[in-house]
């Protein structure tokens, strides 16, 4: 029983020394780290390609800001910045006077970036005439050529550049001058019938062949001719809001949208040989340009959109820019 109790008592003055040491180790380890907060603190170290380039106290702030830079650059026009480097990070603890470069750190991954720039290219025959800053600028160009009825209307495109050089950007009045063409005057009538004298306005030509169907339903508000001192270059149809427009006849979409005029949400078809038909004040554009659409087909619906006075379809036949009444080839 003597030994028993020996030995619990050894094993409480066991446990009391190793309660000592594991408090005595605890104040110094807190001591240690005091000491050490003191003089140093944890921050990142940053290499790119296995070269040093600074600190930085929040990987995640700078890491974020790196990625914002691919995608959005620093300046105008920017389409997205292909970086070559590739930050490294790892945590070190330093002197706490050590100071953070976040700036110099950006600064250097910029430096290995290539900048692609967006930019919008007016393209006469697939051939680059001039450069234009945004979508917006080069959809007016065109609109702006398409109402002025410019010969070589159907010719002439926009596309996106993405590029690592920026163009020199030119004004939409100077490319609309430069590019327009006037549509070549109605012939003079010869004692024929049904033939204008109105330059780039004629009744009917018998060189189309193309067989063309109503474009929509409605009655006929405003026929082709001389209206209200000026004169009318198509056929109005006034059929409820909402109604389908059709394709007249198959041919492949040059312009679809907002036109930003007078003719509001438009498309215009080409059918070769010079031939378009234009739709105008529609409500919704159901096309896009480049897209391939068979007679019949709906490519819209009615509204009133641009300078209009109520729901209906303007419609037009072109040949060459010249301007035909429908209500000889329906």
């Amino acid at each position: 029983m003597f030994n028993i109790l020996k030995s619990i008592k050894n094993i409480f003055i066991h446990i009391r020394s190793s309660l000592k040491f594991i408090f005595l180790l605890i104040i110094a380890t807190a001591l240690i780290i005091g000491i050490l907060s003191i003089a140093y603190r944890p921050l990142y170290s940053v290499t790119i390609d296995g070269v040093f380039v600074g600190y930085t106290a929040n990987r995640s702030t700078l890491q974020q800001t790196i990625n914002a830079y691919k995608v959005q650059g620093d300046g105008a026009n920017i389409s997205f910045i292909d970086i070559q480097a590739t930050p490294e990070y790892s945590l070190r603890l330093v002197r706490r006077d050590t100071e953070t470069n976040d700036e110099e750190i950006l600064a250097s991954v910029k430096q290995s970036g290539v900048t692609y720039y967006r930019y919008y290219a007016i393209v006469l025959d697939n051939e680059v005439t001039q450069y234009v800053q945004c979508r917006e600028t080069a959809q007016a160009i065109v609109n702006e050529l398409t109402e002025r009825r410019s010969e070589n209307v159907s010719r002439i495109a926009y596309m996106q550049i993405n590029r690592a050089e920026l163009q020199e950007f030119a004004e939409a009045d100077a490319v609309v001058a430069s590019l327009f063409v006037a549509p070549r005057p109605a012939p003079v009538a010869r004692g024929g019938a049904g033939v204008s004298t109105n330059p780039g306005r004629v009744s009917y030509n018998p060189s189309i062949e193309i067989a063309f169907i109503r474009p929509t339903s409605g009655i006929i508000s405003s026929p082709f001719g001389p209206r209200r001192g000026g004169f009318h270059a198509g056929i109005d149809y006034a059929p409820p809001h909402g109604t389908p427009i059709h394709a007249a006849a198959s041919g492949t979409v040059t312009r679809a949208g907002a036109s930003g005029s007078g003719f509001g949400n438009f498309v215009i078809i080409n059918h070769g040989n010079g031939v378009e038909t234009l739709y105008a004040h529609a409500h919704l554009v159901l096309v896009s340009v480049g897209q391939t659409v068979a007679q019949g087909e709906q490519i819209a619906t009615v509204g009133s959109t641009g300078n209009s006075t109520g729901p209906h379809l303007h419609f037009e036949i072109r040949l060459n820019g010249v301007s035909l009444n429908p209500a000889h080839y329906i």
